[in-house]
């Protein structure tokens, strides 16, 4: 008897270019296991998950949330403002 498993997909979205990666886990696994299962860590060593958050459906999980059938993991990078794009705020200070 085959084992029970859960078909689902892991996003590693990288600017313009999205990497999707279908990925059958064993059911009961984590996301952790699943974003393993992917390769993505391989593929990409700068993830770091240690670091960076990760979600499901736009929803923040944890590493240790058990994966459901149809998911998408999707693994976030740090959001980087580039300072000359982003237009200064000022800052009122009492008695200025």
């Amino acid at each position: 008897m085959k084992p029970a498993t859960v078909r689902l997909s892991v996003v590693y979205a990288r600017p313009g270019h999205p990497t999707v990666i279908p990925v059958e886990a064993p059911e009961g696994a984590t996301v952790r296991r699943a974003i393993e299962i992917s390769g993505l860590l391989h593929q990409f060593p700068e993830i770091d998950l240690e670091r960076l958050k990760v979600g499901v459906f736009s929803k923040f999980v944890s590493l240790d949330t058990v994966v459901e059938d149809g998911g998408r993991i999707e693994i976030y990078r740090p959001i980087v403002a580039d300072p000359a794009t982003v237009p200064r705020r000022q800052v009122s200070r009492p008695g200025h």
